[in-house]
């Protein structure tokens, strides 16, 4: 018989091997999902769940918004980037923008209204990006179609009374309409507004689809500070979807470009994929709640949270909206947040229904689980309820992160965070993909249903007719900005799962580290 030290740096050698076969096998796969297509968005290492932490908390800045207005046809953007951690955890899409165009990548945020990107010049903004993406910069005086927004324009009035604008008194009418967005950790960006032309692609009711245009006004940011400097998951910008009227949902429908409802459907698998229009998917199974009215988010009247059919004893009160509470729909948020006095609640309910077989461990006070079984054989189903009785299914992988595997044994920890001293609940990308989400403005509510998002949707346009919308195949090689297609897992995990495996017993992980990588 080996000695122990050397079955654990054997065991450590065919761990190093395997990962190192997966990651060959994922450079020779197929083509990835593309028309209304998302990639892949993959770093150079993997960042650590505070560094998820971190950056969720810089995507929940309060801000008041207004509704939206008008109707006209669906307008579709090309989405990129997946929901696993692993896989830098963010979704974003690319834009056109001045004349001549040029395209910027941006993230889907529906947690604030702006459409803003980096502009040149610009202090502090990263150069290169981690997620192999080449980083571009707006300069409004190399558009011929582009002009600045003063501070006596109409639009900058707007904005001054939602605090989306800044214009000091000492600041003449001519004098640019700014901006500064204050994110939760510090981080933030400020510049000015401009307007010039977005350029989209229009589906009509004759089916057939039409490359459109738009002037609209958007940030131009000119200085960045904290994470968003950070070079391991830049992108040009942010793209908010929120109701104010500078969104460019609202800007768009005013103009009759779109309706006044929009709909996403993020694929959750490692390889992304997923859909996102200006316009209704109108799918079997959809099941709809009322938006609180007058709020700066998406926020939903959560009701009560149920593990295995059992609700959990919490008291409703604590899920009613005001201004210190609440349950928001975030797109720019990766993982999820349960109010504080939620949290310890679910967690306890999810450890005492899994299956017999599985072995729970917890590591930096994240309750985790080992198990050689499938999640949904060996996890309970959460389900969340709504005003009326309307049910969101919440199965283990959207409430599960899985961390490494070896053989058959695969280490998952809960993903979804206490939100700490608060209690603001946040729905983000963990619970929101494999989901029709449909955000339906003209009538204040949100719709969603289970989905394969690799699939054709059906989108209801202006006329009433239907068009389908799919996520057909997109070559690998065919675009220079895409994002190459391999998986990293922390050498750490690896290590200690190879330790467990040779030794046994979890009391022996109880002191460790477990990191998230992305």
């Amino acid at each position: 018989m080996r000695p122990p030290e050397v079955a654990a740096a054997a065991a450590f050698a065919v761990v190093v091997l395997l990962v190192a076969g997966a990651a060959a096998a994922l450079e020779a796969a197929a083509p990835l999902p593309a028309s209304l297509r998302l990639e892949r968005a993959v770093p150079h290492k993997g960042v650590p769940l505070e560094d998820l932490r971190r950056r969720d908390a810089a995507r929940h800045r309060s801000a008041r918004r207004g509704l939206l207005g008008g109707a006209a046809g669906v307008v579709d953007f090309p989405v990129e980037g997946s929901a696993n951690p692993y896989m830098v955890g963010l979704y974003f899409t690319r834009v056109k923008l001045g004349n001549p165009a040029k395209e910027f990548f941006v993230q889907i945020d529906t947690g604030s209204d702006i459409l803003w990107v980096t502009c040149s010049p610009c202090n502090g903004c990263p150069t290169s990006s981690g997620l192999n993406i080449q980083l571009e910069s707006f300069s409004p005086d190399s558009s011929s179609t582009s002009s600045r927004i003063t501070c006596s324009d109409d639009r900058c009035t707007a904005a001054l009374q939602t605090g989306e604008a800044v214009c000091q008194t000492s600041d003449s009418p001519s004098s640019p309409c700014g901006y500064t967005f204050t994110y939760g950790d510090g981080s933030g960006t400020s510049g000015y507004y401009v307007s010039d032309t977005m350029y989209f692609d229009t589906v009509m009711g004759n089916e057939q689809i039409a490359n459109s245009s738009a002037s609209i006004v958007f940030g131009c940011s000119n200085s960045q500070s904290g994470d968003l400097t950070k070079a391991d998951r830049a992108v040009d910008g942010i793209f908010g979807f929120g109701q104010h009227q500078l969104s460019v949902i609202s800007q768009l429908n005013s103009l009759g470009v779109s309706p006044k409802v929009f709909s996403h459907c993020l694929k959750g698998s490692d390889n992304g994929g997923g859909i996102l229009v200006l316009g209704e998917i109108v799918e079997p199974g959809l099941v709809y709640t009322s938006l609180v009215p007058s709020q700066p988010h998406y926020n939903l009247n959560l009701e009560s949270i149920a593990v295995n059919g059992q609700k959990l004893p919490i008291d409703s009160s604590l899920f009613t909206t005001s201004n210190t509470q609440g349950t928001i729909v975030d797109s720019g948020t990766t993982l999820a947040y349960l109010a504080d006095g939620a949290y310890d609640p679910f967690v306890n309910a999810i450890a005492a229904a899994v299956s017999p077989s599985v072995r729970s461990l917890v590591s930096k006070g994240n309750q985790c689980f080992i198990t050689s079984s499938s999640v949904d054989s060996s996890f309970p189903t959460v389900t969340l309820y709504f005003m009326g009785g309307v049910a969101m299914t919440v199965k283990p992988e959207n409430y599960l992160l899985q961390q490494a595997s070896v053989d058959n044994n695969v280490l998952w920890c809960i993903g979804w965070q206490k939100n700490q001293g608060q209690e603001i609940t946040i729905l983000g990308d963990l619970v929101l993909k494999d989901k029709i989400f449909v955000y339906d403005l003209a009538n204040m509510r949100m719709g969603w249903a289970d989905y394969d998002c690799s699939m054709s949707v059906n989108v209801t346009t202006s006329s009433g007719k239907n068009q389908y919308v799919n996520t057909g195949q997109f070559d690998v090689n065919g675009s220079t900005r895409r994002a190459s297609n391999k998986s990293f897992i922390t050498v750490g995990i690896v290590a200690m799962l190879v330790h467990m495996l040779v030794f046994g017993g979890s009391s022996q992980l109880r002191d460790v580290v477990v990191p998230v990588a992305q």
